[in-house]
């Protein structure tokens, strides 16, 4: 059974935080107070933080263009927790920092005084690897983690963009789940507990160590895709799964695009237990859909026969695994290319990929397209600054009458300027809400995420 989140306060029990008329909490006060607004800020960090784990911010560091001043880099949650109250207080401008992978996704901030960076929490806290379950720091890599749990055969079943520098933390700020999220679902559906940092110091912790859980605040699922916005992510606990014994891929080339979404609805409606399942597609070639089967060699060659009796007479190849890393080809060189994820119903994939062709042709780009069968895609495009501009507006217009999406991740440096998320719905007002009983201050990620929030 889940109890009431758990909230440690580092920052003077005497101060309630701002989650306490909604939950019944407990404080443990801290040895460290606040300095008075004529001491050194920097000498408060240092106060707190072990030597050399404050520098000057490097151009290395800049955030949208945007120079901090300092970088810290606390070795303890309650040390992050602590630092984090001092600069909220002090009226700074914190930028959360895992990894680095996707600091620049999101809107520019307005401003960005402070690097706070979770490198040094990059601890696996426990790994009750019978109950599939684990607890983990958020400065922990993704490929540091996956390899520890597979030494008991177990996965954290995701495969988010670059897992060899993307963190815990950064992941579940963006929502990066990948392929996998067909089968297994995405990272809300993974994380079963967390602890976060708020701006007035508060360590609140909701969710707990076992899969079922039945009571308690969903702060986990709330902080998920936030973009750091309300609480800096300091730990996670995670349901997992068992390591396949084998897997195989298969491509299809359907030749034409009504093919490819008759076939991936068919294969989403059929009995089939398939782990992912995409549409690769680019310019004027032909659509490729690959379907991705894991388990025990009989069970994969039942699935492929049901795939081959589906398909009729298309041709249907074995592929190398590689084939799933096609999303994270997207984001290669050259740095020109834009990347904007699309978020569409699965029925309408034909549809938004004719579409796409129509403006990229009408704005002179060039583009290709990898979308799973949950319909969340990312499109690279490519051409002078201003069409590239031009047909992302065209595009979200387009795509917003049909109630999808498009999400700006990666723009090059002369594109000129476009709102990352576009319109953000009903939601804004109760999104804002939420932001300021969390963060009153606007202290975390300033201006980045939906509605300048």
């Amino acid at each position: 059974m889940l109890t009431s989140p758990r909230i440690q306060n580092s920052a003077n029990s005497a101060q309630p935080s701002r989650l306490d008329a909604q939950s019944s909490l407990y404080f443990t006060g801290s040895a460290n107070p606040m300095p008075s607004s004529s001491l050194d800020l920097e000498q408060g960090f240092r106060a707190i933080l072990s030597p050399g784990f404050l520098r000057p911010a490097l151009s290395a560091d800049a955030v949208a263009g945007l120079q901090p001043k300092l970088v810290l880099q606390p070795d303890t949650e309650q040390q992050l927790a602590q630092v984090l109250r001092i600069a909220n207080q002090a009226g700074h401008a914190v930028i959360p920092r895992g990894g680095g992978t996707k600091l620049n996704w999101g809107n520019p901030p307005p401003r960005a005084d402070i690097v706070l960076s979770t490198a040094r929490l990059d601890r696996i806290i426990e790994h009750p690897w019978a109950d599939l379950t684990v607890s983990v720091e958020a400065g922990c890599t993704v490929q540091k983690l996956q390899s520890a749990l597979a030494q008991h055969g177990q996965r954290l079943a995701l495969d988010p963009l670059w897992p060899d520098q993307a963190t815990i933390g950064g992941i579940l700020s963006t929502n990066d789940s990948g392929a996998l999220r067909l089968r297994f679902g995405a990272l809300r559906d993974l994380i079963i507990g967390s602890t976060i940092a708020l701006p007035d110091g508060t360590l609140a912790s909701s969710g707990g160590k076992v899969v079922k859980n039945v009571a308690g605040y969903d702060l986990q699922k709330l902080v998920t895709g936030a973009f750091g916005t309300l609480g800096v992510i300091t730990r996670a606990v995670f349901r997992l799964h068992p390591l396949p014994h084998n897997t195989k891929t298969l491509s299809v080339s359907t030749g034409t695009l009504e093919r490819a979404q008759q076939l991936i609805l068919d294969v989403q409606n059929s009995q089939m237990a398939h782990t992912s399942l995409q549409a690769r597609v680019e310019e004027a070639d032909e659509p490729i859909v690959d379907i991705l089967f894991e388990g025990t060699e009989e069970g994969i060659a039942a699935q492929e026969g049901q795939l081959r009796q589906l398909a009729g007479r298309i041709s249907i190849l074995e592929a190398p695994h590689a084939v799933w890393q096609s999303m994270h080809e997207l984001w290669s060189a050259p740095e020109s290319a834009t990347v904007a994820k699309i978020a569409v119903l699965p029925a309408e994939i034909a549809r938004t990929i004719e579409t796409i062709q129509h403006t990229a042709f009408a704005n002179e780009v060039t583009w290709k397209l990898v979308i799973q069968a949950t319909g969340i895609g990312s499109l690279r495009l490519e051409g002078t600054p201003e069409n590239v501009h031009a047909g992302l507006l065209q595009l979200r217009r387009e795509l917003q009458r049909d109630s999808a999406s498009l999400t700006v991740l990666q723009r090059p440096p002369r594109l000129p300027p476009i709102d990352a998320w576009g319109e953000p719905g009903d939601s804004l007002p109760l999104m804002r809400a939420v932001k300021s009983q969390f963060d009153p201050r606007g202290t975390l990620n300033p201006g980045r995420f939906v509605g300048g929030i």
